[in-house]
């Protein structure tokens, strides 16, 4: 079996202020905070001699080599991303960083962020502009239907709010 992986398609390079703020901080940490004390904690592992049976030496080596390539994805991410500062001119439509409350058929309310590939948390309403569901509300005004295409089915939601500032 080969080790062969596809390249990963890359996600959309925009980010807002908030996310950038999150990934320059996590940059932080892991070369400032993390990586020193590791680095000294496999320093004195490695004076204890056998290196081969020295857990601590090698779960060091190990995290090293973690946080090293973390923090190049960080920077190298960092140096092409776009901070979207601005809020467009019409807030009646949906675009990147927008607010919007969408009404299932069911009448259930949920209210999502459309944020970048780097930022995205569903569990805080954060939805990727790359997703499925950010690409059918994108453009889109307040009052329209937005079909969602789904595995699961199609999914047909009202967009009851639209919002730049998140104060309903």
């Amino acid at each position: 079996m080969s080790r062969y992986r596809p390249p990963r398609q890359r996600g959309s390079t925009y980010i807002t202020p908030e996310g950038e703020q999150t990934l320059r901080a996590e940059l932080h940490q892991l070369w400032k905070v993390e990586r020193p004390v590791v680095t000294q904690t496999v320093h004195e592992a490695a004076k204890n001699g056998d290196r081969s049976e020295n857990g601590d030496y090698i779960y060091g080596k190990r995290r090293l080599r973690e946080i090293d390539s973390r923090v190049r994805f960080l920077n190298k991410r960092l140096d092409e991303l776009k901070v979207i500062e601005q809020i467009p001119r019409h807030t009646d439509k949906v675009y990147f960083g927008a607010w919007v409350t969408l009404e299932a058929e069911g009448g259930e309310e949920t209210t999502w962020r459309i944020v970048g590939p780097d930022e995205f948390d569903l569990a805080a309403g954060k939805l990727s502009m790359d997703s499925p569901m950010a690409r059918a509300l994108l453009g889109k005004r307040l009052d329209d239907e937005v079909l969602v295409k789904s595995p699961s089915g199609d999914q047909l939601y009202w967009i009851t709010h639209i919002n730049y500032t998140h104060e309903h």
